[in-house]
């Protein structure tokens, strides 16, 4: 049996950490330092898990983490008041607003709020048309993961075949654009496709971003397929049968420390990005 190849996102993750160490570093020496901006609405134990998590990771890298933790029952208009006087904080490079947000709020609103120059996370309109096209300076931080481990493990994409399960305006869509940007052919795949199995056995990458436990069956691969994992579920297991498809890849990702821990790192590197923006003006 051919040797597996394990795309480890903690490795890819800490080399790209340690790239914005040093920038971080430049920065300070003109007495910038990047600050991300998180908004946590209400308490949400796996939100409050994550926020912290982002956090604890700009810290490490001597970026500013400054986080702004609202009431469950704000108002979509107060909200959106917080993000634009971020908007206006020269010191802030960045804004992340965790989702989701409490029902009551219009979240796509509350997105679209955030200055295109300070949408570390990709989540506004203009931010998703200009990945569409090619030029965006911060793609969604979960695709940018998944096209960093393919690029990392030099993993050929042009005039291949991608399947992503899953169609979500900050993960499915996104990384189906960048894939075709990239010359692959792609199918993009979702809860109302029949004939799922099908479409997966004719993939060379497969990208799982579909929010089920273990819903990609090893028996749906092709043998070789390059497999991408970007779930995260309860018990630390992913969207993909993990063992079985093992069986049948020639690479994939494990959950945790495969898409997770270099998704995290995009944002801290599109923070540093926003930070250098502001140097040069």
């Amino acid at each position: 049996m051919a040797e597996k190849l394990i795309l480890d996102g903690a490795r890819v993750a800490n080399e790209l950490k340690e790239q914005l160490r040093t920038r971080v570093d430049a920065l300070s020496g003109i007495g910038i330092t990047p600050c991300l901006a998180t908004i946590l609405v209400g308490d949400d134990p796996a939100s409050e898990t994550y926020v912290r998590m982002k956090g604890n990771a700009c810290k490490r890298l001597g970026i500013t983490s400054r986080r702004i933790h609202l009431d469950r029952s704000i108002s979509t208009e107060e909200l959106i008041n917080v993000i634009s006087q971020l908007n206006e904080d020269p010191l802030v490079h960045g804004i992340l607003l965790q989702h989701p947000v409490p029902h009551q709020i219009d979240e796509r609103a509350a997105f679209e709020a955030i200055s295109i120059h300070k949408d570390v996370d990709g989540v506004t309109a203009l931010g998703f048309a200009q990945n569409a096209f090619g030029y965006a300076d911060y793609p969604s931080c979960t695709p940018a993961a998944i096209m960093a481990l393919l690029d990392y493990y030099r993993i050929p994409i042009e005039g291949k075949h991608a399947v992503v399960i899953g169609r979500s305006p900050i993960l499915g869509k996104p990384v189906s654009l960048m894939l075709l940007n990239r010359n692959a052919t792609v199918t993009t795949c979702h809860s109302k496709t029949t004939n799922l199995a099908d479409m997966v056995k004719l993939a060379d990458i497969v990208v799982a971003a579909v929010g089920k436990p273990k819903f990609i069956q090893g028996e749906w691969l092709r043998p070789g397929a390059v497999v991408l994992d970007a779930g995260y579920n309860a018990g630390n297991v992913g969207d993909v049968d993990y063992e079985a498809c093992l069986l049948k890849a020639s690479a994939i990702t494990p959950v945790p420390a495969g898409v997770g821990p270099v998704t995290i790192a995009m944002l801290l590197k599109h923070t540093v990005d926003a930070a250098e923006k502001t140097a040069k003006h």
